[in-house]
């Protein structure tokens, strides 16, 4: 038998006991777990950088565990198993990935990742190309996410220059809208458009002078603004109306 397998089997069977005979174990549930499963994917992320295989080995562990009691959980509601979690996956990959299991072509990796947000699109899973981003991920990271989708259809900025000529003429917008909304007590569209744009500039600027509020992002990505960027910035992109439809944006 496989020993990769084997290996697999034995902790899919202590799982099983561990749900059955432990106490703490048998009281958990999805919303418990979710917090533990976070920090356990950041002590993942230390040891990444850290390059410590030796605890990457052990986070594997421990999120792969994770992985296992979320699926038994779904066994004990009826509503999926492992098994039906490894299927999806894998018939996910395979469909994503015609260049492998199928006649497509491509030429290198950016094309790879523009088709896989293509087949996502058109199996219904994202809305648009900014979908799939969680909506409880940080702020921030957030807006790394969604720039990183947005170029992937063509908004984005050829050089460093360009971005920081964006970044001033926003900031300077910004500026003004600042003498007329009082920054501590209003949120405003127009106020949450400019500190988006600066964001939204582009991701390497996002990287270098990510320093706006947590609250004002979080505003930010509620209100939506975002898609009202691509109208704002991208005034000179031909057929306007057709890029639009291809975001999900609805006058």
């Amino acid at each position: 038998m496989d020993k990769r397998l084997e290996a697999f089997g034995r902790l899919l069977n202590i799982m099983d006991d561990l749900r059955e005979k432990c106490p703490w174990d048998r009281k958990q549930t999805n919303e418990t777990l979710r917090h533990l499963t976070i920090e356990e994917t950041y002590e993942l992320s230390d040891a990444i950088l850290e390059n410590d295989s030796d605890e990457i080995k052990k986070e594997l562990g421990d999120l792969f565990l994770h992985l296992v009691f979320y699926a038994k959980i779904g066994e004990e509601k009826q509503q999926f198993d492992v098994t039906d979690v490894l299927n999806s996956v894998c018939e996910k990959l395979i469909y994503r990935h015609p260049h492998i299991y199928g006649d497509v072509e491509v030429k290198d990796d950016e094309e790879v990742k523009q088709n896989w947000e293509q087949l996502k699109l058109k199996e219904g899973v994202n809305k648009t190309v900014l979908g799939g981003v969680p909506n409880s991920m940080p702020s921030l990271v957030k807006a790394m996410r969604m720039q990183d989708k947005a170029a992937q259809v063509g908004f984005d900025w050829p050089n460093k220059d360009d971005v920081w000529e964006k970044v001033e003429e926003e900031l300077q917008e910004f500026k003004e809208a600042e003498d007329i909304i009082h920054i501590s007590t209003v949120i405003h569209v127009e106020r949450d458009s400019q500190k988006g744009i600066i964001i939204g500039s582009k991701g390497s600027a996002l990287k270098r002078v990510g320093t706006l509020a947590r609250k004002d992002m979080e505003a930010f990505f509620e209100k939506k603004v975002f898609l009202q960027i691509f109208v704002k910035v991208n005034k000179d992109w031909r057929n306007k109306k057709q890029q639009l439809d291809r975001f999900g944006y609805n006058h």
